[in-house]
């Protein structure tokens, strides 16, 4: 036995022997292979997978929020949003489907904290008359604590709050600076670096005339730096809902802390024109030179969907676009006089801001338009869902029930938007190097981000001038994708040559979601006449189907099975790449780029309500829909 052990022992060292002298030394790997490694993974510091995340969210302490029946606190929200389950508002067990990467709180400023005192009936708000009178509405609960609510924030939006409670919750006030701490510390708590990023933020919640400005501020620090300074508000006299008051705060911050920060345009679909203005007719100035400079520094990246509407695209602006009429919100918000006009849709959509953008760059030599693209909530639950299956609704009084789909959102004389017309959207996916603040923070200064109106899509978008068909014949393209060219939010190098651009994209379904029915090239061009225009490529799609005359590709299909809702995935595609080349470029021609991405039909949430409740849904109720995916664009400016 001692002896066949040592034998083996002998055979097994042989070997060893053996392998090492077949192993190559350094400089014979460089002789055969060069300086490039054989993995196409070493020496590469560029993103590799994308960041699922949530830019707009807000617990109690928003006014809003809490004056509508959320007692969910920061701690809430971090833990779902991780992936824990948690007890939302209403009493019913929630948890994500998968947990994000990260995620900005972004509670409002104006009273914030104002809620949890006012139903605790704090003695400072109990002081004043307005303050005792709707803490009783609030004690009777039911349909008069919703007329208090109501009220509460007609006053915010009409600018008629008490003096009072104003100073009490103005961010010189212990009770506004004990709220930042408590967002501060709670965002440090829940930071897990390499895990998840959870960072500190705010909405700036201007409403001029009720026409939604808010912006959204995300701080690429910690507490070090965020417990300096205290966000700033908008009512007078403590604030001001100018955009030029938020830039000077986020200059200001910057200088006093050695930190930064970047603010988000809220999905302007309910701004009233007011949200990309064009003119010297909007609320706080004119679009001259310090504006398109100011915006265009402090606001790189856009919310172009979320619950309150889809705001990529609108049929209006865009009648050749086939698929432009999704989830649009064409409305007014809050205290509008005057029913939307065409001209207030200018201001609203993100594409028409980014041609827009072309036009003001030609004017001013900056583009205050050039924006990445982003997908959020905006729920004011605590609760970032945003998926059809499991969605949880703008605020807890339309969270899931038999009734909700009859809750109007918007009930006014100007018209109604209705409980079924609530969207389920959105979420940000970031290219990143690493799951940090920083790296995050750093990918959306760059516009290394795309939107989705809640699948998780895989999406990559790379610009150059020498793109071919044999780059997509790895499984790694992005590799080339950074070589050869510049990612989804960047700028066209300039040409050595006299060619087009050419493009390389290319998507993934969502693992647990459904097929892919195409991807398109949105572009937009300033000609030579100073006028504006757009176009959409349909580049990739699944199936045999054929493009006509026009480019225009039919319908992928439908497998939706409304008394089930579910849908089958024998249609449509997994995986969707190409390299597409601009056949109307004109090198003298400022344009942008940006992809769109399709799904398959599938079950909109209302479908969900009606089959786990058993419940009738109007008629005029939207039942199916295609998810999409928006890359950021990559402009090319001439010479």
């Amino acid at each position: 036995m001692k002896k066949l052990m040592t034998s083996a022992l002998a055979l097994t060292l042989g070997s060893s022997v053996a392998f090492a002298d077949a192993v190559p030394t350094k400089e014979a790997a460089e002789s055969a292979f060069g300086n490039a490694p054989y993995s196409p993974y070493a020496n590469r510091d560029v993103p590799l997978f994308p960041l699922w995340g949530e830019t707009h969210l807000h617990t109690g302490l928003s006014l809003d929020a809490g004056a509508f029946g959320n007692i969910l606190g920061p701690d809430d929200a971090w833990r779902f949003a991780k992936g824990e389950q948690v007890i939302s508002s209403t009493g019913q067990p929630v948890k994500l489907s998968r947990p994000l990467d990260w995620m900005v709180l972004t509670d409002h400023t104006d009273l914030m904290g104002f809620a949890p005192d006012l139903q605790a009936g704090n003695p400072t708000i109990l002081a004043d008359p307005k303050g005792r009178e709707w803490y009783e509405g609030y004690k009777k609960g039911g349909a008069e604590a919703g007329k208090t609510a109501f009220d509460l924030i007609t006053n915010f939006s009409q600018m008629t709050l008490p003096e009072a409670i104003l100073e009490a919750y103005s961010p010189g006030a212990d009770p506004y600076a004990f709220t930042w701490e408590k967002i501060v510390m709670a965002a440090e708590e829940h930071n897990d670096p390499g895990e998840f990023s959870a960072f500190i933020g705010f909405e700036w919640t201007s409403v001029p005339k009720g026409f939604n400005l808010h912006r959204n501020v995300m701080l690429r620090d910690g507490a070090m730096r965020a417990l300096q300074v205290v966000p700033p508000v908008t009512q007078p006299p403590y604030g001001d809902t100018n955009p030029h008051m938020l830039y000077d705060w986020l200059e200001a911050y910057q200088e006093k802390t050695g930190g930064r920060a970047v603010a988000f345009s809220h999905n302007g679909n309910l701004s009233n024109g007011w949200m990309f203005p064009t003119t010297d007719t909007y609320h706080g100035g004119k679009v001259d030179q310090d504006y398109v400079e100011k915006r265009a520094k402090w606001e790189p990246h856009y919310e172009v969907t979320q619950i309150k509407g889809d705001g990529e695209a609108h049929p209006f602006l865009s009648p050749d676009d086939q698929f432009a009429d999704y989830e649009n919100w064409d409305k007014g918000n809050l205290d509008l006089t005057e029913l939307k006009t065409d001209d207030m849709l200018k201001g609203e959509y993100a594409r028409e801001a980014l041609k827009q953008g072309l036009a003001l760059e030609a004017k001013f030599g900056t583009n205050p338009y050039k924006f990445g693209m982003g997908g959020a909530t905006d729920s004011h639950t605590a609760l970032t869902t945003a998926d059809e299956d499991n969605f949880f609704s703008k605020s807890v009084s339309v969270e899931p029930s038999p009734t909700r789909i009859d809750h109007p959102f918007i009930a006014s004389d100007l018209g109604r938007i209705e409980g079924h017309e609530l969207v389920a959207s959105g979420y940000t996916a970031v290219w990143a190097t690493e799951n940090t603040r920083s790296a995050i923070f750093d990918a959306f200064k760059r516009r290394e981000t795309y939107a989705t109106t809640g699948p998780r899509i895989g999406l990559r978008f790379f610009g150059g001038w020498n793109f071919t068909d044999d780059d997509l014949r790895s499984r790694t393209p992005a590799v080339t994708g950074y070589e050869k060219g510049v990612p989804m939010g960047g700028d066209l190098p300039p040409n050595t040559g006299d060619g087009a651009p050419s493009f390389m994209l290319f998507s993934l379904r969502d693992p647990i979601g459904a097929n892919l029915d195409r991807m398109q090239v949105v572009k937009g061009w300033m000609d030579a006449d100073g006028q504006l225009h757009e176009k959409v490529y349909d580049v990739a799609w699944s199936g045999d189907r054929e493009a006509d005359a026009n480019g225009m590709v039919p319908e992928v299909g439908n497998t939706v099975d409304l008394d089930a809702a579910s849908w089958s995935n024998t249609i449509g595609a997994s995986e969707l790449m190409t390299v597409w080349t601009d056949p109307d470029f004109d090198a003298n021609e400022r344009a942008f780029y940006y992809v769109r991405v399709l799904e398959i039909p599938t079950p909109r949430w209302v479908v969900y309500d009606k089959v786990r409740y058993g419940i009738e849904l109007p008629e005029e109720a939207q039942l199916i829909h295609q998810e999409r995916a928006y890359s950021s664009p990559i402009w090319y400016t001439p010479g």
